[in-house]
């Protein structure tokens, strides 16, 4: 068995662990398939309760998530369209039982002649015009490949693997290529402009996402969520998604995870979780939600924070004094507050509240009723005292990031997600021992 499943495989039972001596590839399927990188995490979590130096009544977690790049290759477009062909005139032959040269010579892609895609081309990639006729001509086969398959082996083409090779091919055509404006034929296509929203970067993963930690740090591969208990050291849950999918999907799994271990009453986060989806989901369920409310500004005039906001008459009251009430819009759930300009244009404060002869106007928030709360509990020092205790679940992640390492070790999410909870039961394992030496 390979070593980093050693040191936790002794947490499962051996009703649970019905493994045997095989390939660890077979232990991986069949973890995923009994969902026993989950039951992991309790069973480390159900050690640490014995343990008695925790309180499991009113829970308390926090969530955080950090980058995760991927295994697979990231490459170009033309490189994900010649990987993608090949893979599908590959998948033809797994399911037909013919030779590649075979199929190759069939379906007339001489493209896969040579050593690689671009040697084939064998153009001169400075020149536009050689590029443009070249994408074309690669595009052309792919397409005629796609009518290929399913003129000469539609039965085949309708099942895996072909069917998934096919449905490959075709989503990255339509990530990447568009016709070409420039061409009144319309036989010409060019790279997309821009970046499609779900695009795929690579053949080797495809569930592979392009996102952001923040504005300025862009990673392509995955996000891994984690749920701790803070001050114990302990992670509950751990998901991992697409780097494009928002923090918030990831509230549903972790609350679940949390909750087999005790009633959970609160949850801390950060902002990038505060979406009103996953505040909804809390709500319903009767659980509080912690984080810092987000920094409002205003060109340094007076900011959302100095309006005195009422939400049950629906009024906001500016510095001045002056009152102006909004009304929801029950499709977007979101409201504006606009002061009269007359009064606006008035007033001796308007310098320092805004420029527009239109008057000031407030935008009202779906979540403001929470965003109150979070700025009245920020305007404390007890209420910072509570959000600073998040910071506990930063770093059980950073935790978890050292055991895990950088990089994805395994190719698609759930198989990630495996390898999330195994560093989890580690940390906790870790945190136990930590505990038994100090008794």
């Amino acid at each position: 068995m390979d070593s980093r499943w050693q040191l936790v495989l002794g947490t499962l039972g051996e009703e649970d662990a019905p493994f045997g001596q095989g390939s660890l590839v077979r232990f991986r399927e069949r973890m995923v398939a009994h969902d026993l990188d989950r039951k992991l995490v309790d069973r480390t979590v159900a050690l640490a309760k014995a343990s008695g130096a925790f309180g499991w009544q009113k829970l308390k977690a926090a969530l955080d998530s950090s980058p995760l790049l991927g295994a697979g290759r990231v490459e170009d477009t033309w490189n994900l369209l010649g990987r993608a062909i090949r893979r599908v005139v590959d998948a033809v032959c797994v399911a037909t039982g013919r030779e590649f040269e075979s199929v190759v010579d069939d379906a007339q892609l001489d493209l896969l002649d040579g050593p690689s895609l671009k040697a084939a081309l064998d153009i001169n990639w400075d020149e536009p015009g050689e590029r443009n006729q070249a994408l074309t001509r690669l595009v052309d086969q792919a397409v005629a490949l796609q009518r290929w398959v399913i003129d000469n082996v539609r039965e085949q083409a309708e099942r895996p693997p072909v069917s998934t090779e096919l449905e490959l091919l075709e989503a990255l055509i339509a990530q990447d290529i568009e016709p070409d404006p420039s061409d009144p034929s319309g036989t010409r296509v060019r790279i997309r402009q821009g970046t499609a929203k779900d695009r795929i970067p690579s053949v080797g993963d495809p569930e592979m996402r392009h996102g952001r930690k923040s504005r300025s740090k862009k990673f392509v591969g995955y996000k891994r969520h984690v749920a701790s208990v803070p001050g114990a050291n302990l992670i509950v849950g751990a998901e991992v998604l697409p780097a494009n999918v928002p923090e918030h999907r990831a509230v549903p799994r972790l609350v679940e995870d949390v909750g087999r271990h005790g009633d959970l009453q609160t949850v801390a986060v950060d902002r990038g979780y505060l979406h009103v989806e996953a505040v909804d989901f809390l709500s319903e369920r009767g659980i509080d939600v912690e984080c810092k409310p987000w920094r409002s500004s205003n060109r340094q005039r007076f900011s959302k924070d100095e309006f005195d906001i009422d939400l049950e008459a629906r009024q906001v009251s500016c510095p001045a004094g002056q009152t102006a009430t909004y009304l929801m819009s029950a499709s977007t759930r979101r409201g504006t507050a606009r002061f009269n300009a007359d009064t606006c244009n008035r007033c001796e404060l308007k310098a320092q509240c805004t420029a527009s002869k239109l008057g000031r106007t407030v935008s009202i928030h779906a979540l403001e009723p929470l965003f109150v709360r979070l700025r009245e509990m920020k305007a404390t020092p007890a209420g910072r005292d509570v959000l600073r205790e998040r910071v506990d679940v930063e770093h059980a992640l950073a935790r978890v990031g050292r055991i895990q390492g950088p990089k994805a070790r395994y190719r698609g999410a759930r198989k990630n997600t495996l390898d999330v909870r195994r560093a989890a039961a580690i940390n906790n394992l870790q945190t136990i021992q930590r505990l038994r030496q100090a008794a």
